[in-house]
């Protein structure tokens, strides 16, 4: 649907379809300025993970939270420590709960992260089409109360090359706004 980010409405569609509850994991939110406390966050999220399985785990903008890994960073070897403790729940874990991780750059995660054994597939998701920028246009305008077919819905496709599903939703809000 629209409104979404598309790393968030594929683990939302996967846990709709295979009615599961969808668990958001932020990467960011793991660390704390605390000697420990970054490793027992993780360990507590995916203790809390494991007892709500069978789960969808959603582990939104992975590379952020594993910025630090394989670099000189400064923070004490902490997440290479929360890296560790996470790859090795991935290798090993019994729970069924399927992880979804979401990355913007791919290329910025440690080679280890992406071992089969690890996450089973990688994909791929690119911007939308112009014809997929006309749908999206119209689910937004629709949900918003408006009727798309009073709009120039294939001139707007056109005009919106490179942008998101998200971004296309901010410029109908934007032109209401606007336009009110």
């Amino acid at each position: 649907s629209a409104g979404c980010s598309a790393r968030g409405c594929f683990s939302k569609a996967i846990a709709t379809a295979w009615k599961l509850p969808l668990i958001r994991l932020d990467m960011g939110r793991i660390y704390s300025g605390l000697v420990g406390s970054s490793e027992e966050n993780l360990r507590r999220a995916i203790r809390i993970t494991e007892s709500l399985a069978p789960v969808v785990l959603w582990v939104d903008e992975i590379e952020k939270g594993l910025a630090g890994v394989g670099s000189n960073s400064g923070d004490s070897g902490v997440s290479a420590r929360v890296f560790g403790t996470l790859l090795t729940w991935l290798q090993e874990k019994t729970a069924p709960a399927f992880v979804v991780a979401t990355a913007n750059r791919v290329d910025l995660l440690p080679a280890e992260m992406l071992r089969k054994g690890r996450f089973d597939d990688i994909f791929f998701v690119d911007l939308p089409t112009e014809n997929e920028r006309r749908d999206i246009l119209s689910i937004v305008l629709k949900k918003r109360g408006r009727n798309a077919e009073t709009f120039q819905l294939d001139a707007l496709a056109r005009a919106t090359t490179s942008f998101s599903g998200a971004e296309l939703e901010q410029v109908v809000i934007a032109a209401m706004y606007d336009a009110f």
